[in-house]
Order: structure tokens, then sequence, then C-alpha cells
């Protein structure tokens, strides 16, 4: 695994995290701070600004930027910023991602497009920003979060389980392309994650919002940091569940996933 830790402040690669304010992003920025990386972090809201200076404990100049990526304009803007900051971006993690909980004829249209235009959208949008500039210097690494639920039909967050599918098949179709550009790409793949992501996509109440052994944020983001620099294609984290969950998915037929999905995910689930 490259480590950039011995670097002065003129050479320190930068790198970009999209989600940076709390959960996985947050994790992973800290993973690149602390590897030698600078930092170009975005978030939605001021909530950035404050978590910026944990980042710099850990020897990183760090660039924040407060934009929507579920919009174009918000896309455009961070780019813009990319472009401004004086030094090539030798990796980035594209990381920010939404859920919605519930039935599909119960939960709201605006809050379902919206995960299209987050999950699906601005990773093909930011990519196609980004990616270019990397392979026209032969170097560069993409890091996409996906999830576990890419593995499966998602009762109960059908646009979010299918949104990652998404994600997954667009990164491993875009490693497939780059295999001979200097520019590797790495799909990071974890489970339930103890994040506020069950609580702002509605899943309290549902067995995986209410389950009791959640994985580590930082460990994900250990082992999707040090996938992304090994050059892997894919990563399961972080717990055995999650792995053990990773490989079945291989084997059982999509009704029965989708029946196993359900039982986790269907509101008030956690009680039965």
């Amino acid at each position: 695994m490259t480590n950039y830790s011995a670097t002065d402040d003129s050479t320190r690669p930068l790198a970009v995290v999209t989600g940076a304010s709390s959960g996985i992003g947050y994790e992973l920025a800290k993973q690149f701070a602390k590897n030698g990386f600078d930092l170009l972090v975005t978030s939605t809201g001021e909530r950035i600004e404050a978590v910026a200076e944990a980042f710099e404990q850990l020897g990183a100049k760090v660039e924040t930027v407060q934009a929507d990526l579920a919009t174009y304009d918000g896309v455009e803007t961070l780019y813009k910023q990319i472009q401004a900051a004086g030094k090539p971006v030798e990796a980035i993690a594209i990381n920010a991602g939404i859920g919605v909980g519930g039935a599909f004829i119960e939960t709201d249209l605006q809050e379902e497009l919206n995960i299209i235009e987050l999950n699906i959208a601005s990773t093909v949008h930011l990519a196609k920003r980004v990616v270019p500039d990397m392979v026209a210097r032969r170097q560069g690494r993409v890091l996409f979060t996906s999830s576990i639920a890419s593995q499966m039909p998602g009762p109960y967050q059908a646009v979010y389980a299918a949104s990652k599918s998404f994600v997954h098949s667009f990164s491993q179709a875009l490693r497939n392309e780059l295999k001979d550009s200097g520019v590797s790409v790495t799909a990071l793949m974890p489970g339930a994650t103890d994040t506020n992501f069950f609580d702002r996509a509605g899943l309290d109440g549902t067995k995986v919002g209410e389950q009791e052994k959640k994985d580590d944020p930082a460990e994900v983001a250990r082992m999707g940091f040090e996938a992304l620099m090994d050059g892997k294609d894919s990563v399961l984290a972080e717990s055995l569940l999650t792995k053990v969950a990773g490989v079945v998915s291989k084997v059982l037929p999509d009704p029965l996933k989708a029946e196993l999905y359900s039982k986790m995910s269907e509101p008030g689930s956690a009680s039965k």
C-alpha cells in the first residue's frame, strides 16, 4: 500500500471526499489526512466547517465546500473548487448518499427522486468531471461507496438499494474500462454501520435500524482506504456478518434475497 506520510506540505497529494461531515465520509477523510493527504471535503450543511479542524489536526491542509450534490449546480460548484485547488486529485471518495425507508406506495416521491439525484446522478456527474483529468495524467484512485444492499433487492428501501446496485455496477464497469489507464477504481461495500443513516432514512423501528451490533464507521473507512490504496476492485466491510451476507448474496436467488431483506427492513420489524 502506498504511504504518503513522509511527504512535505508542498508535495502532499490531494484527496476529495464527499459527504465528509459525518459517518463513513468523515472517517474516510481522517484516513486520508493521517496518511499524508491534503483534503478538499464537502457536504450540504455548515457542519463541514466544524469538522475540518479534526482533519487539520492530523496534518492535512483542508479546503471545505458546502454544496448540495443532489443538484447539477452543486456538483459543478464542487468541481470548480477542485480545479482551483492548485494541485491534481490523487484520490477521490465519492461517498455522499442518502436513503429512505418504508413501503414504496407510501414513501414520498420527492425524497426518492432526491436519492436518485444524489446517489446516482451526482456520482456519474462527478466521476465524469474528475476521472478524465486522472486519465490524462495516467494517475489516480477512485473510491465509490456502494453497499451490501447493492447485492440484493431491497424491499422497504427499494429505491435506495437499487441506487446502490447502480453504483456498484458502474464502479466495476468503469474499473474495467480504465484497467490500462493508470487509474484504479474500488467499491466500498458496508453493511449496517453505526451512523445517523438509519435515523435520517426513517428506519428506526426496523430490525436493521435497531440492530445492536452495527459496524464501526472508522473500521469500515480504514478497510475502504486500504483497499483503495491496494488497488482492489471492492471490499466488504467490516464485520463477519457483512462478509457472510456478501457471500450468501452470490448464491441465493433474488426472490429469497428479497424476502430476507424484507424481514430486516419492514417497518415495525424490530418488535416482531
